[in-house]
């Protein structure tokens, strides 16, 4: 039975080739200040820059630079946001960019008005802005986080090693996102399957939680048959328009809250990915593929009822004679097969983990209680041990 709750969403989409040139109807809604955070310098070299600051230009804005965010932002550069925001008195971010550029410019908008320490009161009390928010509006080039039209943002602290996302309030969801599925194109392979991964697992973090029957269970297993098709197509042709439009949509819908609704969630994957990610600076989706086949073969046990249906209705497993453990196993394997048919990192040591940083990954690993079984540090252990 689904549980109470209360569902909003105000992120307006645009979406589809030059769906860019919606910027000009959006920004008569802003003041002349824009904050223009991009990241190490590919929306330069493929064009989307001169773009979008040409429409900038003709909409007359006054824009501040706030380029090199990095694939993991880290408090030092977030520092550095805080400053520029200020500076130029933002009356909006602009974030062009995949992820973790939507993410950092979150964090920024909360942040610059904000009289505490944002690392401190974000991302270790996980509390909420009490200052006035600068608003965010998203141009994405990259899938994979959802981050356009969620209110979520991660930040690494290098000295603490420590990677942390706080989920915000829907005051913080970005205004209006642009989703051009052309602007992918130019992704190198690398980083196209990983964001296809954090995609998938978005959608089990949030499916493998719960026994009872709800409609969100079915959102999640058509979205996640429909990635797996579309990811086959584009692993071999990445320029296929259909492929990759179809991949950007469910992106969005795998993390724009709609299928968490109801559900009590799991992120116990994110958390071990996240750890491994502040010791080691991967790619977000390798470090998740990394550690997800031990994992989910861990906690299998527990939750049973949901991987045998996970294995049938997403993987076709024919159940025909086999016990519920062995549906499972099929389930499981035939996610395993289809993560190396895409070419994703499938351990640890791949990634730059020793066995001797295991204790500390332990420590970086945040433990959560919602999933079908709460780790003890000791099973942390063993789940890095057996990723390496």
């Amino acid at each position: 039975m689904l549980g109470n709750f209360t569902y909003c969403n105000p992120t307006k989409l645009y979406f589809g080739k030059d769906a860019v040139e919606n910027l000009r109807t959006e920004l008569k809604n802003y003041g002349k200040n824009i904050l223009l955070v991009y990241g190490g310098g590919s929306v330069k070299k493929n064009g989307i820059y001169d773009r979008v600051m040409t429409i900038l230009k003709e909409c007359g804005k006054e824009v501040t630079e706030d380029a090199g965010v990095m694939p993991n932002p880290t408090t030092h550069k977030l520092y550095e946001g805080i400053a520029r925001a200020r500076a130029c008195q933002a009356d909006l971010i602009l974030a062009v960019g995949g992820g973790s550029v939507c993410d950092y410019a979150k964090a920024v908008s909360v942040s610059v008005h904000c009289d505490e320490d944002p690392w401190e009161k974000y991302f270790l009390r996980f509390e909420e802005p009490t200052c006035a928010i600068v608003p965010v509006a998203c141009v994405l080039t990259m899938v994979g986080t959802g981050s356009e039209m969620n209110g979520g943002s991660v930040i690494t602290n290098p000295e603490q090693k420590l990677k942390i996302g706080h989920v915000f309030g829907t005051e913080v969801f970005p205004k209006f996102s642009v989703l051009d599925p052309t602007y992918t194109f130019t992704l190198p392979h690398y980083q196209m399957v990983s964001g296809i991964y954090d995609i998938f697992n978005h959608i089990c973090e949030q499916y493998f939680s719960g026994t009872d029957d709800n409609t969100s269970d079915y959102l999640s297993e058509g979205l996640m048959r429909s990635l797996i098709h579309s990811s086959r197509i584009a692993n071999l042709d990445p320029m296929n328009y259909e492929a990759r439009s179809n991949i950007m949509w469910t992106a969005t819908w795998a993390l724009n809250t709609l299928v968490a609704m109801g559900k009590d969630t799991d992120w116990e994957v994110h958390m071990l990915g996240q750890a491994v990610g502040a010791h080691t600076n991967a790619t977000h989706g390798m470090t998740l593929a990394a550690v997800s086949m031990a994992y989910y073969r861990h906690i299998m046990p527990y939750g049973l009822a949901k991987f045998r249906r996970f294995a049938v209705n997403v993987w076709g497993v024919d159940p025909a004679g086999k016990s519920e453990e062995q549906i499972a196993d099929e389930g499981l394997a035939a996610m395993e097969a289809w993560m190396k048919e895409l070419g994703l990192v499938m351990n640890l040591t791949e990634l730059g983990v020793r066995e001797d940083m295991l204790d500390g990954l332990v420590k970086s690993t945040l433990v959560m209680e919602t999933g079908y079984k709460v780790l003890t540090p000791e099973e942390i252990r063993a789940i890095f041990k057996e990723s390496l």
